[in-house]
């Protein structure tokens, strides 16, 4: 018989559960979620749910989606049932291998890490897993929707996302980082089907922190509708440009945080420098999410390195309260018992 198998139409023989499927395919159940026609399902019932002739069905996987005495002076970063040391997200997606990615995580000191989620690749000349190379004792797993344009695609993903989660024992399988484009070349929210996806998942009982951009107003709706974390962008996805619009960050910041001061606001995309990482703390934001910004530096460790210090050099600056500003000059020095 025949099913259609990660979107491509395959002859199948002996087929009779879920479970069977996965060992034809040499795929082991707990790395893996199982979509069956739209419905995923869950890793309790692989054995006993029967795969018919033309049905559809996904396969996936997840792929490449501080510390020390100055912390003490800082309070954990909560985002919803979370609490994290390390103020900085960072992504596994564009390293030019593994390896060099589980080092410069290592490097990062970051405490959670995005991962897209992907159709299982059934054929893969290594024979490795990103999986093999995420430390999932040390690491919560945030996974995200990259890539959908729609809620529909974007509530499909978070779903399979938390299966697979659940079927690790990853903490991570009951938030999602929710990205639902509008444009391919800007890579820029939709804020409709944002707004909607973020609705359907928190109803779904998700922790959801949503991509958006630097709109203030549209922040505010994303966290009444009950969005855990709002991330807008410091600038467009992937282009390191830095903090474009700081005084919208600003006021998005107060609009989200006052009437609760600890309500999690973290900038996602568009850094490309450690000064941008350390002003988006100054400015007051709670977390910086970033990838393209070490993967794609001409020196990933040393990036890594720099963005974890420049995230706790931001942060406590942001803490300590800066000087005014002043138009003429202040001396430091005391002008007491000068020799004339």
């Amino acid at each position: 018989m025949y099913i259609f198998l990660n979107g491509a139409k395959q002859n199948v023989t002996d087929l009779v559960t879920v479970d069977g499927l996965l060992a034809q395919l040499k795929l082991e159940n707990r790395k893996v979620a199982v979509e069956l026609n739209k419905k995923v399902i869950p890793l309790k019932d692989h054995g006993h749910t029967a795969i018919n002739e033309g049905d559809y069905v996904e396969v996936v996987t997840l792929v490449g989606g501080g510390s020390g005495e100055e912390l003490k002076m800082d309070t954990p970063l909560k985002i919803g049932k979370f609490e994290f040391k390390s103020r900085l997200i960072t992504g596994t997606g564009k390293y030019s291998t593994l390896e060099q990615m589980k080092y410069c995580l290592d490097l990062s000191d970051c405490e959670a890490t995005t991962v897209a989620v992907r159709r299982e690749r059934l054929v893969d000349k290594q024979g490795r897993s990103i999986l093999d190379f995420l430390d999932l004792k040390k690491l919560v797993i945030l996974p995200n929707t990259a890539g959908c344009y729609s809620a529909e695609d974007a509530v499909r993903h978070a779903r399979l996302g938390r299966e697979l989660l659940r079927n690790l024992e990853n903490p991570g399988s009951e938030w999602v980082k929710l990205e639902c484009l509008g444009d391919p070349k800007t890579l820029l929210p939709d804020p409709f089907e944002t707004l909607k996806a973020t609705e359907i998942l928190v109803n779904d009982g998700f922790q959801v922190l949503v991509y958006t951009s630097d709109d203030p107003i549209l922040a505010r709706n994303l966290q009444k509708a009950g969005a855990t974390s709002v991330m807008p962008a410091g600038s467009p996805i992937g282009s390191g440009q830095g903090i474009l619009n700081p005084n919208n960050i600003r006021i998005i910041l107060e609009f989200l945080k006052g009437e609760n001061p600890d309500y999690p606001v973290i900038v996602d995309a568009g850094v490309g420098s450690a000064s941008d990482v350390a002003k988006a703390m100054e400015l007051g934001c709670d977390g910086v999410l970033l990838n393209t910004a070490i993967s794609g530096a001409k020196f990933p460790e040393k990036m890594a390195l720099a963005m974890r210090w420049a995230c706790i050099a931001g942060r406590l600056s942001y803490l300590a309260g800066r000087i005014p500003k002043k138009l003429y000059a202040q001396a430091s020095s005391p002008s007491e018992g000068l020799i004339f």
